[in-house]
């Protein structure tokens, strides 16, 4: 039986009001009209790292519907701020496919943006980020939706991973795998400020509300980093699981859900408290990117090592559903979706 588990009674119950609570605020927002979009989304979308496809879901029916050949090694994907396009990263394909997030559709190319394989728009849209993890670099373009001229190109430290902004769009931080060290970018000159070391293999980097802190996911260890970025300090470390990798916000501004690939749960933080609040277990093995559905009660999670995407209800935070894809999945998207604070 896959259950939500806490290492103590105390903590069961502490949990369970936790989840309770998130639950009635989910239900409050929707009932106050308070959601964005309270459309239910349709079709989601699953790279296929390792074989260089994208799977088609049908939500509803939970099934794959079609089967849509990209470029090399899609890793990560995003959507255009207008919110029409999605773009699929191929980091070995060294380009980006466009596709229609809704019918799924591939309706263009950016050729020669070079080793995507993060990318992320600033929160003023204003810049874009392409990590190359391959070849140890960071591309900052200016950006006008998909329209992306490239402002400058800088070399870093071994094996650039994941992103995160300052809410002002000032500062790109940028977690180096092989390095062990975390980058800070100014990106109005598109130059390192700083770097600092931190746990073994830094992956997935989340900024906590008012700028506070950055989460970074050890996935060399066990546990998320907590750091002072404007003092360049280590604050604490968080407990979850091996292999702690990615980030994904709960939408209350409360809480951010972690993958922990190794140990194969799925850990949720408070960013208040700094504290595990619950683990998700008994997964499939290599859980990764998650998703969460606009009404905040239905979690997607891709699970790398498994050729499957996982559905997982919120409330009960018990695993309903694994849907077979293709080879080593990663990126997961569908729109409507819970917002990302």
């Amino acid at each position: 039986m896959r259950t939500f588990i806490s290492k103590s009674r105390f903590g069961k119950v502490f949990a369970f009001a936790i989840f309770s609570y998130i639950g009635c605020q989910y239900t409050a927002l929707a009932q106050s009209g308070s959601v964005a979009d309270p459309k239910e989304p349709k079709l989601a979308v699953i790279l296929n790292s390792g074989e260089a496809t994208v799977s088609l879901i049908d939500m509803p029916s939970r099934k794959v519907i079609k089967t849509v050949p990209v470029g090399k090694e899609p890793h990560h994907l995003m959507i255009t701020p207008d919110q029409k396009t999605l773009l699929i990263a191929n980091a070995a394909g060294n380009d980006v496919d466009l596709m229609n997030p809704t019918s799924g559709e591939i309706t263009g190319k950016i050729p020669n943006i070079i080793d995507p394989y993060q990318i992320g728009y600033s929160p003023n849209y204003k810049w874009f980020i392409a990590n190359g993890n391959r070849l140890d670099r960071v591309d900052v373009y200016h950006a006008q939706g998909a329209d992306l001229k490239l402002a400058k190109s800088i070399k870093l430290g071994k094996t650039p991973s994941h992103v995160a902004f300052t809410a002002d769009s000032k500062i790109a931080f940028i977690t180096l795998q092989d390095s062990n060290e975390l980058a800070a970018i100014d990106l109005d000159t598109q130059t390192v400020i700083w770097k600092m070391p931190t746990g073994k293999v830094p992956a997935g980097v989340w900024m906590t509300p008012g700028d506070q802190y950055l989460l970074i996911g050890i996935t060399g260890e066990d546990n998320v980093q907590v750091i002072d970025w404007k003092n360049r300090k280590e604050v604490k470390r968080i407990y979850t699981g091996k292999g702690a990798h990615n980030f994904r916000p709960l939408g209350d501004k409360k809480h951010v859900f972690l993958s922990n690939r190794i140990a194969s749960t799925i850990s949720l933080i408070n960013m208040q408290t700094l504290e595990k609040v619950g683990d998700i277990t008994g997964l499939p093995a290599g859980p990764d990117d998650m998703e969460i559905t606009p009404d905040g009660k239905t979690l997607w999670v891709t699970f790398r090592f498994s050729k499957k995407v996982g559905v997982i209800d919120i409330p009960s935070m018990k695993l309903q559903t694994v849907i077979p894809v293709g080879k080593s999945p990663h990126g997961v998207f569908f729109t409507p979706r819970a917002g990302w604070e």
